[in-house]
């Protein structure tokens, strides 16, 4: 049984808001999380910069003017902050490892928001437009940020210098980690079985303190999608059972250069292009408290799936329970679908062009030395006109798509491994039927996300 979502002011008091109830600007609350199978078009993990040719020239005039001035003082701004996170550093030792900042080290907060506000500030983010009031720490212990979209996501951690949960690798970074300690994050080892355990147990201790600990932030997303709707939230943040801040976060450019996904522009790609917009807007929106009722203390998942369904409504975006994991392997489901049917492709143009058997184009090839050839030079080793034929099978192998292949390489694929193709293996041209009984008979097992064809 689904419990009726608690979303309460910071009082604690208020009315409870539930499903299909309008909220104050009128706009229902979705009765239902909309399921993967209910947003067919969604691909959060998926990012396509779209470019006018205005943007392109602005591209290029920031890249040789503003872009190289921004990173130089961006990287100035780190270093002005990393002798501040230093000195708090060097109050850390093993014995004290588990207790809180003193007040007077805590007053280092200061400088470093001012700085961390001055490094977002070269990088574009003027103006930093912020909605509602952050709870203390006695109100809300954890704060449970989304959509996780972009490395930039950290500007809100850097305003409140909270707390985050980062992999102990981070801490070992050249500078960047001394600023990561600072914020006296919960560390979570790869190397630890029991790693996830224990980063549980620590959230939950630190909850319990009243205040003593910064709040901890953190993203329950779990990985970084395009905003078009908020997966399934992991249910870390919320085993403690502990009222919750949630915080939703708006980027606003036309030209959305933010955005880090599995698939689309890379970390460096991201950092060039934002820096070379003229002005970044960002928006964060802090929503009142969430107190869970006892059957979500009880229920890690319906909390989480209830506060998710309360940012949802803010952002006006749909849920949707597709996973990462789920996406890798339906992408890659579908390019041993897509390889199948090139494999038939190919397997018919070479019957077409009768050319089923190698008959010396290997010891053609050879004596000639292997050079890059054309697609008039391919159809000369191969002993055949150049007819529409040809130039798509010239086009299949021509993976690069500069007008050459490596004759080698092609006669490998073409023809390779003839022994094996026999029983189903190798190359592109007889192990046809393998290859089709192969992608069939590859399963992919729901008990098992990480499970790849």
């Amino acid at each position: 049984m689904e419990a009726t979502p608690r979303h309460r002011g910071r009082d604690g008091v208020g009315p409870t808001v539930g499903p299909g109830a309008p909220t104050e600007d009128g706009a229902p609350i979705p009765a239902e999380p909309l399921s993967e199978s209910r947003c067919p078009d969604l691909h959060p993990f998926e990012h396509v910069i779209q470019y006018s040719r205005a943007d392109k020239l602005r591209i290029g005039l920031m890249s040789v003017t503003l872009f190289p001035i921004r990173l130089l003082l961006a990287a100035f701004m780190m270093l002005l902050a990393w002798p501040f996170a230093f000195m708090a550093s060097l109050w850390r030792t093993k014995a004290n490892a588990d207790q809180p900042f003193p007040w007077w080290l805590k007053l280092l907060d200061i400088p470093l928001i001012s700085i961390m506000r001055g490094l977002w500030f070269v990088g574009g983010f003027h103006w930093v437009k912020v909605k509602g009031r952050p709870a203390s720490t006695e109100e809300a212990p954890i704060v449970a940020v989304a959509p996780h979209s972009s490395y930039f996501d950290a500007i809100p951690v850097t305003m409140g210098m909270s707390s985050i949960v980062a992999k102990s690798e981070s801490q070992e970074v050249p500078i960047w980690g001394t600023l990561i300690k600072y914020v006296q994050p919960v560390f979570v080892s790869r190397d630890d079985p029991n790693s996830r355990r224990n980063t549980v147990e620590e959230i939950k201790r630190r909850a319990a303190t009243k205040g003593k600990w910064p709040p901890i932030m953190i993203f329950p997303e779990g990985t970084c999608t395009n905003r078009t709707c908020l997966i399934k939230f992991k249910p870390g943040a919320f085993i403690p059972g502990v009222p919750i801040q949630p915080v939703v976060l708006r980027y606003g450019n036309k030209m959305d250069t933010i955005t880090w996904t599995w698939h689309g522009p890379t970390a460096l790609q991201i950092l060039w292009l934002t820096l070379c917009q003229p002005h970044n807007r960002i928006e964060i929106e802090f929503l009142p408290v969430y107190y869970p009722s006892d059957e979500e203390k009880r229920d890690p998942t319906l909390f989480g799936s209830n506060v998710r369904r309360i940012m949802a409504r803010a952002l006006r975006v749909p849920l949707s329970d597709v996973t990462l994991e789920s996406y890798l392997a339906q992408r890659d489901r579908r390019e041993a679908s897509q390889d199948t049917a090139a494999t038939a492709d190919v397997g018919a143009l070479l019957r077409s062009l009768r050319l089923a058997a190698e008959n010396g184009v290997e010891r053609r090839v050879r004596a000639a030395g292997a050079p890059p050839a054309s697609v008039e030079e391919f159809a000369r080793f191969l002993e055949r006109p150049v007819t529409e034929a040809l130039r798509q099978l010239f086009s299949t192998l021509d993976a690069d798509g500069d007008g050459k292949v490596d004759l080698l390489q092609a006669v490998d694929r073409l023809w390779g491994h003839r022994d094996s193709m026999e029983t189903g293996g190798g190359g592109l041209g007889d192990g046809v039927t393998g290859v089709s009984t192969a992608a069939a008979c590859a399963d992919f097992s729901p008990s098992d996300d990480k499970k790849s064809v």
